[in-house]
């Protein structure tokens, strides 16, 4: 006796390949910010002259010239990460300082820089770096100065109300700024004590320094000028 066996008539012949899957192009506003993380990524860890166009081109699965086309070269791709870090950094900072007390517009300060740190810790890295390239936005230098021009209203009001003079206000104000900036470089690498820790021993020197500071401070060493 003959059995008849079923077949699936939906089953691939064996004469026949598979289909690959179809790829997704990606758009030209998509390309562009793929290219973008990847050379973020890749600046952080091996700074600018340690990147190549090849390997930020490789990494994206693409030719050479479609970096050219969208940055110019790896110049151009770099000035567009280092601006989105320190227009980031700025506006975190900016919009942290909405407290009235000066002391804990401090502590908002502080925070401001440590969460940048904490979240985005390839874009810090790119920005303490010495920019290779003129940047539009300036260098961290510069940045560093801007935010010290937003607190310097706010420790000019607080001389004022003091009793000193508020045209020291911007030496102050630079002087606390960059000591978080550099404590921040420092704790970059450390991550200890934790962040709200850290924040706090910074506003700890800086308010109570502020608090004990003298109309008229004068050196006690024998050297004057």
């Amino acid at each position: 006796m003959m059995v008849a066996v079923a077949t699936d008539s939906s089953s691939t012949p064996s004469n026949e390949k598979p289909r690959r899957a179809r790829r997704t192009r990606m758009t030209g506003a998509e390309r562009r910010q793929q290219l973008l993380e990847i050379g973020r990524t890749l600046f952080a860890a091996k700074g600018f002259e340690g990147t190549s166009v090849e390997e930020i081109a490789a990494k994206a699965g693409v030719s050479k010239p479609v970096v050219y086309e969208h940055f110019g070269g790896k110049e151009g791709l770099y000035a567009v990460v280092v601006d989105r870090e320190m227009r980031r950094l700025l506006d975190m900072v900016t919009s942290s300082l909405t407290a009235g007390h000066p002391r804990e517009l401090c502590e908002q300060a502080a925070f401001a820089l440590l969460d940048y740190i904490e979240e985005y810790t390839d874009g810090f890295r790119i920005l303490v770096r010495d920019s290779p390239i003129p940047q539009s936005t300036g260098s961290f230098a510069s940045l560093i100065s801007d935010i010290a021009t937003q607190v310097e209203d706010i420790l000019g009001r607080e001389f004022k109300s003091r009793g000193f003079d508020p045209k020291l206000a911007p030496l102050y104000a630079q002087a606390l700024v960059g000591m978080v900036a550099l404590t921040g470089q420092w704790w970059l690498d450390v991550r200890r004590p934790k962040k709200a820790e850290v924040a706090a021993h910074l506003v700890n020197l800086a308010w109570h320094g502020l608090d004990g500071i003298e109309a008229k401070p004068h050196l006690i060493g024998r050297r004057k000028a």
